[in-house]
């Protein structure tokens, strides 16, 4: 580890604008301005955010009047379509002669080296080889083109000819070739020639796709109170809690504090639930039989689906829900007896429709929509993003002997996921694939992140391995111009046990349209987050804990999409890991604040230059200055936010031209020692070895020393300022309110101008005037009492 980095590392780690060919451009040239290419340029905003990338289709459809194999006196047909090195495959179909494949093939023009196209259709032999049944052949220059939004085009049916392509055989073949973009309807589910070498489960895995977070609620549980609560032993009265259960959640309600059959709570339990319901409502009523054991009274399961859904603060109704008593063991018949003397519940329960259920930090939220539809504003704007390519990515794995990597990018803004197909063995992915979110508030933030895919195997090969990390980029909308066009190359950047890597870089397009410039002018005086989170706030507690349960669901729920999210993916895209201690983390905050105080250092040192003197001029017009006030007191404010105004329309020159990134410094990760690193990169709880476990508790405990002296300080300052007036010390309080009595007077018969006035000469008067020792009050607020002598 190089505490300083190099310039040049410096550099990496930046921001670069880049020039990509952006937007739809079709070359020139063709046969008639019809078959080949269209003969004139075309540009339109579908696809205007990424460099066009052109594919050749193939559909193929279905077959037709397929011969049967004059041995086993069936077919089982599959489509092999060749182009050069390249062969794709159908499913097969077992004793079908009119077999319906409708599959896509899709084969980029870059690694075109075939002038002709070959479409086979083969019969699957069990035993031998396959045999063959006929082909279809297409010459490359007289293939069409389509251009979105053109209609699909239709498929033709073809006859199927020998090896030689001499004479036609029977069969038919319903086929349709075309030479289109990345735009394309077919592009996400085609089977693509870069990844020819997946098989089984891996090629779903590969492929490019959509996913929309599950709808998430939050479930309050107010439990009200109990009544009839019996337990085994008649002897004493039940002291009795509740516990309720929804999925893994568990919470409890505090003991009773007294001994009762009927005991009172009215505690709100928290949950949060997703849509569809899955989980049930699970409450237990337990007797405190003794410190270490309870004893289950009662138990209740309820569908989520009978809650009412609220809308605003009004209160739902309250209900009484009967208990099955004892457990589970109690026979039918002993059963109905009990349920005739059960012990009842009364509850208030509704799943919370007002509230945005947070799965992200606040400092990075992408969406602040309340749960319920019906409560959603019109969106302000249109983000999208062109997700064009990654340069320089470092291997992430090894694969017969050397290292390579399958890179996929996922991007996260709202509700909507995005995850590009994986380019399979390439350290300069490129994707071009373009993304569409609605915007509700600028004051957002969306996250992209690279990882590499270990699951191209199907689930046999890699079912225990994990998605690794590549790099993440956020972007704040609040910080880009409307209608504007930003081509930058991102950094991507990693934080290992072994210090700061860059990964890579990821080059992005984006523009954030603005539809509604009055809506966003007014967002900026609106709160946050909906109401509900101002009207009945959750604690600070509550807030960590839902957000880490709904971010489990998230990813539970993703994981089972079809191909999956993986939970890892997840994690890192929701920052799973934020709330964990860094010392890393701690001194870049620490250094955060002290950067924010610097301005007013910078100025109390200014102040500090002009009544010393150290510049004549500057002295003498901050006098003049200072007179104009003291006898126009009403142009202080407007003097004020004037120099503000000026100041602001002055940095305009110099505002930021690039949208933020990952700052190295800021994030303190250029000069990170080793040890803080492997500290922070520890599982919780420890798993280090037993002496540095030890050395970090100490380095920890002298940390903690030097903040218990400063907070030992501040609190010595405020409690001499409280034995002013406390007569801890009787003189000194003699002293100052006799003080206090003098400025009264004095205050009262001289006029506050007056006052103003040599108040700000005696601030700033020469040098010549002062003594190098404390001053008067310093001296005499020094030798005030604290409380620091009374300690331990």
């Amino acid at each position: 580890m190089h505490p300083q980095a190099t310039p040049k590392h410096q550099d990496d780690f930046k921001l670069k604008e880049t020039h990509p060919k952006l937007g739809e451009r079709w070359p020139h040239g063709g046969i008639r301005g019809g078959g080949g290419w269209i003969s004139s340029d075309r540009a339109t905003s579908t696809y205007d955010l990424v460099e066009q990338m052109y594919y050749l289709y193939v559909r193929v459809v279905k077959g037709k009047d397929l011969p049967t194999n004059p041995v086993t006196g069936s077919c089982d047909p599959y489509v092999e379509v060749k182009l050069g090195n390249y062969r794709g495959k159908t499913q097969h179909f077992e004793k079908r002669t009119n077999p319906e494949w409708k599959q896509v093939f899709a084969f980029s023009k870059e690694k075109i080296q075939s002038s002709v196209l070959e479409v086979f259709v083969r019969d699957r032999d069990m035993v031998g080889r396959d045999d063959y049944v006929g082909k279809v052949v297409f010459d490359m220059n007289e293939v069409p083109t389509r251009v979105p939004p053109d209609s699909p085009l239709a498929p033709q049916w073809y006859r199927l000819e020998d090896r030689q392509g001499k004479n036609k055989v029977r069969g038919e073949i319903m086929l349709a070739v075309w030479m289109g973009t990345q735009a394309d309807e077919a592009f996400p589910e085609a089977w693509h020639s870069d990844a020819a070498s997946v098989q089984g489960e891996g090629v779903f895995s590969v492929r490019s796709k959509v996913y929309v977070s599950p709808k998430l609620w939050y479930l309050r549980v107010n439990v009200i109170e109990a009544q009839d609560v019996e337990t085994l032993d008649k002897t004493q009265l039940p002291q009795v809690f509740v516990k309720a259960q929804v999925g893994n959640q568990i919470l409890k309600t505090k003991l009773c504090p007294t001994r009762t059959t009927s005991p009172f709570w009215n505690e709100d339990l928290i949950f949060v639930a997703a849509e569809p319901f899955e989980e049930q409502l699970v409450l237990t009523v337990e007797n405190k039989a003794s410190p270490s054991k309870d004893e289950l009274v009662g138990r209740v399961s309820l569908l989520l689906t009978e809650f009412e859904k609220r809308l605003d603060h009004r209160p739902v109704h309250s209900q009484w829900f009967n208990l099955e008593r004892f457990g589970f063991g109690a026979l039918e018949g002993d059963r109905r007896h009990e349920l005739k003397f059960s012990t009842r519940i009364h509850l208030r329960v509704c799943l919370e429709g007002a509230y945005h259920v947070l799965d992200e930090s606040t400092m990075y939220i992408s969406d602040t929509r309340p749960t319920a539809r019906q409560l959603w504003k019109q969106p302000v704007g249109i983000l999208e993003v062109g997700i064009l390519s990654a340069q320089g990515l470092l291997p992430m794995k090894t694969k017969d002997g050397r290292g390579t990597t399958d890179a996929y990018c996922v991007a996260k803004y709202g509700l909507k996921w995005v995850r590009t197909r994986t380019i399979l063995d390439s350290f300069n992915p490129k994707w071009n694939e373009q993304y569409t979110w609605e915007v509700y508030d600028p004051c957002t933030v969306i996250t992209l992140g690279v990882f590499d895919n270990c699951h191209l195997g199907g689930a046999a090969a890699g079912g225990a391995a994990k998605d690794s990390r590549i790099g993440k980029v956020r972007i704040r909308l609040s910080t880009l111009e409307t209608d504007r066009i930003y081509t930058h190359s991102y950094p991507l950047l990693v934080l290992q046990p072994s210090g700061l890597k860059k990964m890579g870089e990821l080059q992005l397009a984006f523009r954030f349209t603005c539809l509604s410039l009055a809506h966003i002018i007014y967002l900026y005086g609106y709160p946050l987050l909906p109401k509900m989170h101002y009207l009945h706030p959750f604690t600070v507690n509550q807030v960590e804990s839902l957000r880490y349960q709904a971010m489990i669901i998230v990813a539970a729920r993703l994981s089972r999409a079809e191909p999956p999210l993986r939970k890892e993916v997840v994690e890192y895209m929701l920052d799973v890991d934020s709330h964990m201690w860094s010392m890393r983390r701690s001194k870049a905050n620490f250094f955060r604040i002290v950067s924010l105080f610097s301005g007013i250092i910078s100025i109390s040192r200014w102040l500090g230059e002009v009544s010393h003197w150290k510049n004549p001029v500057t002295s003498i017009l901050v006098h003049v200055l200072f007179f104009i006030l003291i006898w126009y007191p009403e142009l202080i404010l407007p003097t004020i936010f004037l120099y503000m105004f000026i100041i602001g329309i002055w940095n305009f020159r110099f505002r930021p031209r690039h949208p933020p990134h990952m700052d190295t410094k800021l994030s303190w990760a250029e000069a990170v020692h080793p040890d803080e690193l492997d500290e922070e990169f520890d599982t919780f709880p420890t798993s280090k070895p037993q002496d540095i476990v030890r050395m970090r508790y100490d380095k920890i405990r002298s940390i903690a020393g030097r903040i218990q002296t400063v907070v030992g300080d501040i609190a010595t300052q405020g409690e001499r300022f409280q034995a002013l007036l406390s007569w801890r010390d009787p003189r000194a309080t003699s002293l100052f309110i006799v003080f206090c009595l003098i400025i009264a007077v004095v205050l009262y018969v001289t006029p506050f101008k007056i006052v103003l006035l040599v108040a700000g000469l005696f601030f700033l008067r020469h040098p010549r005037f002062r003594s190098k020792l404390p001053s008067a009050p310093s001296n005499f607020f020094r030798r005030l009492p604290a409380r620091a002598d009374s300690m331990l």
